[in-house]
């Protein structure tokens, strides 16, 4: 068979739908790059309430232009959560869709020659010396990527869905199914509001199936469908030292240093190889299922690529491969503070040293009880702990070695049942436009599933279309413009599944 032949092969085995997209993409790339930056220009910190409010707005504006119909829900002090539907008549079943429009903190001094909310065009990721580009081209290449905050976390999603949904305005295919769209505000944040607004959003989001839209396909570049996400708590821990910094050669070697406190404790807590030593910590965990474990082993196998691509010597050798690690729960440090180094670094004992622990939670293990176990840990090392608050002059003088230690339990993980027929339809509808696909148990990541099945008793999948390079939750995010292509695609089939 020619390749001309095969070509048309697969274009034929392909949904109508994906063809209209990509029809779509090809006649106003230019338009989409505009389009999104835009979008991605207008700040989307959870705590910026003025400009979360000018997302939730632009949303609206997007999806009522593509043919939904659009409101913001509102509950308390929660930011805006943009609800959106497009309903068929005759249809038989609800298909609903979130994604979250709010992103990660910046620091915009380490992003590359613009800000985070300055969208740019590179040939190539920042590290392999991508070179900027105008963003108005007369074609666009599929390996080039659009720099600024949630470019690729998580407002490629919303974009994506709603380019599908114009795409298949624009080529007169309506869906089969009702359509609902979910956007949420507070994500990155937590999502301290997710169980007011569900339940503020009512009878309206009661549906057969959720379709998440956030993440990244995987490593191979391949499409992945996801089953799941690990949970996740945080703890916040400060160790206190004297009331104020002191002269490190008047009481260097008299008064305690809370930083090296903070050093010696946080070590104790593992192994240095990857195994977490607290009490308690792998106890909760409910295995794998057979069909589960079988769906990881026809995982490919990356960790050699990604330790070359990420220039790491060694892995933590514990949790074994990539692919399995990520189905025990962690520990990671995700900041230290105290003191101050470089040009801003004095001879002083600080008074204090701060850390920031997530920890990420699989099936069976309660965020609370996790984080609990976490602050057991540290009183056996001989701290007082408190809570909610800094110690008093009297504690201090009281307890040689003091702690405070804030838990925000988080939500738990989930995992969706492989051989439900939603599941399979899921998979045959995204292996018919992106082979292969592969299906994995979980995401080594954290998405509210819990929240929603309690919410909404509907099952939960995930759907990713972002590269896995692509620096979320760090400076230079990005998107590859060929996954914001594909996702497109993706999404239209399965809005007209």
């Amino acid at each position: 068979m020619t390749l001309a032949l095969i070509a048309l092969w697969l274009a034929a085995e392909r949904p109508p739908a994906a063809e209209a997209a990509r029809a779509f993409v090809q006649a106003n790339e230019a338009k989409l790059v505009r389009a999104y930056a835009e979008f991605l220009s207008i700040p989307n910190h959870a705590s910026d309430r003025p400009n979360i409010r000018r997302n939730a707005e632009h949303i609206q504006k997007m999806f009522q232009a593509a043919g939904a119909r659009t409101e913001l829900i509102e509950a308390g002090g929660a930011n805006p959560a943009v609800y959106g539907e497009v309903l068929a008549p005759g249809a038989r079943r609800t298909l609903l869709f979130y994604a979250h429009y709010d992103g990660q903190p910046v620091i915009p001094e380490r992003w590359a020659d613009s800000g985070p909310y300055s969208p740019v065009l590179r040939t190539a990721p920042v590290e392999a010396g991508g070179r900027l580009l105008p963003l108005d081209q007369p074609r666009y290449e599929r390996e080039w990527r659009l720099f600024a905050r949630s470019a690729s976390d998580d407002k490629v999603s919303i974009f994506a869905l709603w380019a599908a949904l114009s795409a298949l305005r624009e080529a007169g295919l309506r869906p089969r199914s009702n359509i609902k769209f979910f956007f949420e505000g507070e994500e990155e944040a937590g999502s301290p509001n997710l169980r007011a607004l569900l339940e503020k959003a009512g009878d309206r989001l009661r549906g057969d199936v959720w379709l998440m839209c956030d993440g990244s396909v995987h490593q191979s570049r391949a499409q992945r469908i996801v089953l799941g996400a690990r949970g996740v708590a945080t703890v916040e821990i400060a160790v206190f030292g004297a009331l104020r910094g002191l002269h490190s050669g008047h009481y260097g070697n008299w008064a305690q240093n809370p930083a090296m406190q903070l050093a010696r404790l946080l070590a104790s807590m593992t192994d240095g190889e990857g195994r977490v030593l607290i009490q308690g910590f792998y106890d909760d965990v409910i295995p794998l299922t057979e069909s589960e474990r079988r769906a990881v082993q026809e995982i490919p196998i990356v960790d050699g690529e990604l330790k070359e691509e990420l220039g790491l010597g060694s892995t933590q050798p514990f949790s074994g491969l990539l692919r399995e690690s990520i189905y025990l729960p962690s520990l990671n440090v995700r900041g230290i503070e105290s003191g101050g180094t470089g040009p801003r670094a004095a001879n002083e004992v600080p008074p204090v040293a701060r850390a920031s622990l997530d920890l990420r939670l699989v099936k069976g293990v309660d965020g609370r009880k996790q984080a609990e176990r976490v602050a057991a840990h540290i009183r056996a090392q001989g701290y007082h702990v408190i809570e909610g608050r800094d110690p008093t002059r009297e504690e201090r003088l009281r307890h040689g070695k003091i702690a405070r230690v804030d838990i925000r339990p988080g939500y738990n993980a989930l995992r969706t049942p492989l051989d439900l027929p939603i599941v399979q339809e899921i998979l045959a509808v995204a292996r018919a436009v992106r082979p292969p696909v592969y299906v994995e148990p979980s995401f080594g990541g954290s998405l509210p599933l819990v929240v929603f099945e309690e919410a909404t008793k509907a099952p939960l999948v995930i759907v990713p279309i972002s590269n896995h390079d692509d620096s979320q939750h760090t400076h230079n995010e990005n998107i590859r413009l060929g996954n914001l292509w594909d996702g497109i695609e993706l999404y239209a089939a399965l809005l007209a599944m």
